[in-house]
């Protein structure tokens, strides 16, 4: 990878910038990753711990288990990653990526607790876009909207 591919939090209050990524992005269907994300699976991607920095505020911790760590945005509760104590990486969340379109999967794991709602995505009817489905709370979501914006800001909020 030759460009710096940035992401953070919900709220912005947590940044970061990875220089360089592993060739390992998945998803991992294990129960602790699905209970850490509150979803369905964990996004993952590495990133080379010489290769990465927080470059607005620090995540907060939750230690797992004795060997991993975490780490989360106190103010809006973006997961953020995960790392095990003996990894010269981090594994970040694919989803907080400024363009995480740009992270193709590779493959996937903990197929033990793989729940069936997985399998149910391609066959569950298709709504449409929020703005085209939903105009007025479209439009009532973005002029109040306080997400931080996909990509990088000097301050923010902006004043």
């Amino acid at each position: 990878m030759s460009e710096a591919l940035f992401g953070g939090c919900q709220c912005g209050k947590i940044r970061f910038v990875a220089h360089s990524l592993l060739n390992n992005p998945h998803v991992c269907h294990c129960r602790m990753c699905q209970k850490a994300v509150g979803n369905l699976f964990a996004a993952l991607i590495g990133a080379p711990l010489s290769d990465f920095a927080w470059t607005r505020g620090q995540p907060s911790v939750f230690r797992s288990s004795e060997f991993v760590e975490r780490g989360f945005c106190s103010n809006c509760g973006t997961p953020l990653f995960f790392k095990h104590d003996k990894n010269k990486h981090i594994s970040l969340s694919i989803a907080s990526f400024d363009e995480p379109k740009k992270i193709p999967l590779k493959f996937q794991l903990g197929m033990e607790n793989r729940l069936p709602q997985v399998d149910q995505l391609r066959e569950l009817k298709d709504y449409g876009t929020t703005e085209d489905n939903d105009p007025d709370g479209f439009l009532a979501i973005k002029v109040s909207n306080r997400q931080h914006p996909d990509h990088e800001t000097t301050d923010w909020p902006e004043k």
